[in-house]
């Protein structure tokens, strides 16, 4: 744990009693200081009792005894509308901030030139945290992962000259941590999301900017209008801006020409990896994350020999382009994560041949923007709520079949794929669909399609997965 020091001898409200929001009262308290906690489910303030932390309605009590007000960042601080915690602390002039703000100060007071990774973006957060750590880990170095990854960031190990923080900040993180100041700050890309909590598309980009405007090194995503121009204004202002890009020669920073991995500087170019027969790093999206991964891991530090051993035995994160277990020629790819079209795009993006795996609740929009990559589609088992809205977008321009569940979609995909004349074809869930039709969250939709594929006989697990 982390003991809020910075916090000693004030008292301190806190709204939201989940996981981190306990962690985060107990690093407060463990700190020196008082808190007083709720949340709007009495259950969470009945955990919250039993671990000893004070709660207390926040209607009831004075705030003018407070210093600070920290917030879960699940929990609306400015759209649609503000919670009515945050009324309550604006009124009372109390600072509004978050655990990764407070992990943050613990780290400005304790030993701020610990070295410090922080990322964001719409699309590959969590892919790039997941391979940064992976890579700083399997240097030897001493690596702490936290953050909107699953860990709570207080729950980390304590500041250390030798001890290296990778920490995912989402845009509700990074509102709620002002003093963000990371060693290397990343910002892969930015498309539409979660404008009903930042109103508009430009609010989400100045918030998504804070992250990457505090660091020592930005490292921004320029395919994107907004990156670009986010890391034009940076270098304006004198920050130290490393571009990179996954689909464009870019003459200073990293770029991807096919599977390798480029540095070009004052006109030098230098092929600093290779990812070609990186399983878990096939794909466009992935070159970016690893490009982003590779950009930031120097500026901590490493050499480039440990970030090539590292991407080069990276394990994938579950959900996310899982690579299963092969059976015979065929392999079998857990893409659960992919909730909607956008997301299910860079995984049939990245196999030539395809027995897709797709359904579940519909989103608004279906596959039809998906057309594009049909021709690689050798069959499709449709299942779900979706599969007759799927079956229609599909009509002639490829084969389907409506499976019903995925233990029938993995055994004919498994039979057909086994007939296919192809070098590797590829059985890929790859939903594009919420799973709450027929499972608790796509975790359990994932789950359900691996026993499926280790069920069936002569299939070679592929292991060593990180969860994220």
């Amino acid at each position: 744990m982390i003991a809020a020091h910075s916090m000693k001898d004030k008292t301190v409200a806190l709204f939201g009693l989940g996981g981190s929001g306990i962690a985060t009262a107990q690093a407060i308290l463990a700190g020196g200081a008082k808190v007083i906690a709720w949340d709007d489910n009495p259950d969470s303030v009945a955990r919250a009792q039993s671990g000893g932390i004070e709660t207390n309605d926040l209607r009831q009590v004075d705030w003018k005894q407070f210093s600070s007000f920290i917030l879960s960042p699940g929990v609306p601080l400015t759209h649609p509308r503000p919670h009515w915690t945050v009324d309550l602390a604006k009124a009372a002039g109390v600072e509004i901030i978050g655990d990764v703000e407070l992990f943050v100060r613990e780290r400005n007071l304790a030993r701020k030139n610990t070295p410090f990774i922080a990322i964001t973006g719409t699309n590959g957060k969590s892919t790039t945290t997941a391979l940064i750590a992976h890579i700083i880990k399997s240097s030897g170095r001493d690596m702490q992962l936290g953050g909107n990854i699953g860990t709570a960031v207080m729950t980390l190990e304590p500041p250390a000259d030798d001890r290296v923080y990778v920490v995912e900040c989402s845009s509700y993180q990074i509102d709620l941590a002002p003093s963000l100041n990371p060693t290397a700050g990343i910002l892969l890309n930015l498309t539409p999301d979660h404008l009903d909590r930042h109103g508009t598309m430009q609010h989400y980009a100045e918030i998504k900017e804070r992250l990457v405007a505090g660091s020592d090194t930005a490292i921004v995503g320029v395919d994107d209008s907004f990156c670009a121009a986010i890391a034009d204004r940076l270098e304006r202002t004198g920050k130290s801006v490393i571009r990179i890009s996954k689909r464009l020669a870019i003459s200073d920073g990293y770029f991807a020409d096919g599977s390798n991995l480029v540095h070009t500087r004052k006109g030098d170019r230098n092929v600093v990896v290779s990812l070609a027969g990186i399983g878990s790093l096939r794909g466009e999206h992935n070159a970016q994350n690893a490009l982003a991964a590779f950009a930031a891991c120097r500026a901590v530090g490493l050499s480039v020999e440990e970030i090539n051993a590292g991407l080069k035995n990276f394990p994938g994160l579950a959900h996310r382009m899982e690579q299963v277990a092969r059976l015979g020629k065929t392999l079998f790819v857990n893409d659960s994560k992919a909730t909607n079209a956008e997301a299910a795009a860079p995984a049939l993006s990245s196999f030539p041949r395809i027995y897709w795996i797709a359904g579940g609740l519909p989103k608004e929009g279906g596959i039809a923007s998906l057309s594009g990559f049909f021709p690689r589609i050798a069959k499709a088992y449709l299942i779900g709520e979706a599969a007759p809205q799927f079956a229609a977008t599909l009509g002639e321009a490829a084969p389907y079949e409506i499976s019903g569940t995925i233990g029938a979609a993995v055994e004919h995909a498994a039979r057909d794929a086994a007939r296919d004349g192809s070098t590797e074809p590829v059985v890929l869930l790859s939903p594009a669909c919420a799973s709450f039709d027929q499972f608790q969250n796509f975790e359990k939709r994932g789950e359900a399609f691996r026993s499926a594929v280790l069920a069936l006989a002569g299939a070679s697990p592929i292991g060593g997965l990180l969860n994220g």
